[in-house]
């Protein structure tokens, strides 16, 4: 099944001295294409008087970036077959869970230019669907002959959600490090990234040597978006994101720009940085980017990218050249400049 349009990945692409989305997707289109169909699909599994809800959860992907990352990684280390399909859809579904309790967390009413499954059906069915969804990814993932793959998912599963329950304690703690910060976000966010890397190489027969090497280069790239994101709540904006924006700071949630502004405030700075940020209110959004702006935080926190971004580079060093290789080069090279892009807007 898929054999054709699967093999799509393996052939030779030349890489372009400057990596744009489409020419990164491009060998793997075939393959997210299928994951996208196989996601429809699984609506027929969920009772008929709530397929619309999970229809509504599950035709509204991104740009697929777990699922490209499970087939670049299966090309590098070996071959693409359709077991790696069913591991993406195994993946985006848990991903797609995480959005729609996140959204009911922090009160979104905007996802990927449409409105939140809490905006239009509330919180309450919101979770519980989540909570299907969560449970259909692990029964997929039973369906393997193998326990590597439903362990490995299931483990993913509990350390997201545990990485939310850790940033959900830590709401307005203003004493909170960078390594706690980036403790949470390699849980939240960080580690799907990494299942995805690890079981397209785990579903080629890669040996542990390069399963490792793609299990990190997934942290790395995880991490180094994860940053990207929350600069983006602060310094971009909703018509660019397709989501709501601000709802960091509603929250309480301390990302890295402002835990940077907090290290580098003087005494008296820090103190009104902590009143307004305990006591938020929308209106004080301009007051609080030119604090922002006066300690740097935006330029530190593109710095804090790169260097996830070097490292997940560096992982990459011990595989073979091949085109899945220079995707996942080019993915790097992509969220640079979409991080640059932050600083410097056109």
């Amino acid at each position: 099944m898929l054999a054709t349009e699967l093999n799509a990945v393996e052939s030779p692409v030349a890489s372009p001295p400057q990596f744009a989305w489409k020419q990164i997707i491009a060998p793997v289109e075939p393959f997210l294409e299928a994951v996208a169909g196989r996601l429809r699909e699984q609506i027929h599994a969920f009772e008929r008087d709530i397929a619309a809800y999970a229809e509504y959860a599950l035709t509204n992907q991104g740009k697929q970036l777990r699922p490209a990352l499970v087939a670049l990684s299966a090309g590098a280390a070996g071959k693409v077959n359709d077991q790696h399909v069913q591991a993406a859809v195994i993946i985006e579904m848990v991903h797609l869970a995480t959005l729609v309790h996140d959204d009911v967390m922090d009160g979104a009413s905007i996802r990927r230019g449409r409105p939140t499954l809490a905006a239009e059906w509330g919180s309450e069915i919101s979770v519980l669907l989540g909570d299907c969804l969560f449970a259909h990814a692990l029964k997929l993932a039973a369906g393997f002959p193998t326990t590597e793959i439903c362990r490995a998912v299931a483990a993913a599963t509990n350390t997201v959600c545990s990485g939310e329950i850790l940033q959900t304690q830590r709401r307005k703690s203003f004493e909170l490090s960078r390594a706690d910060y980036f403790k949470v976000i390699q849980m939240k966010t960080g580690e799907l990234f990494a299942l995805s890397c690890d079981l397209g190489a785990y579903l080629s027969g890669a040996g542990a040597a390069p399963r490792t090497a793609l299990r990190h280069y997934g942290m790395a790239i995880g991490t180094a978006y994860q940053v990207y994101d929350d600069c983006l709540d602060l310094f971009g904006s909703e018509a660019a994101a397709g989501k709501s924006l601000g709802t960091d700071l509603a929250k309480g949630k301390l990302t890295l720009p402002v835990l940077v502004a907090l290290e580098r405030a003087s005494g008296l700075q820090r103190a009104e940085l902590v009143e307004m940020l305990r006591d938020w209110q929308p209106r004080r959004f301009p007051k609080l980017l030119g604090a922002l702006q006066t300690q740097g935080a935006l330029e530190a926190s593109c710095q804090a990218v790169q260097q996830q971004l070097d490292g997940a580079r560096q992982r990459l060093d011990g595989l073979p050249d091949s085109p899945s290789r220079s995707g996942l080069a080019g993915l790097t090279d992509y969220l640079a400049r979409q991080t640059a892009s932050l600083a410097s807007p056109a």
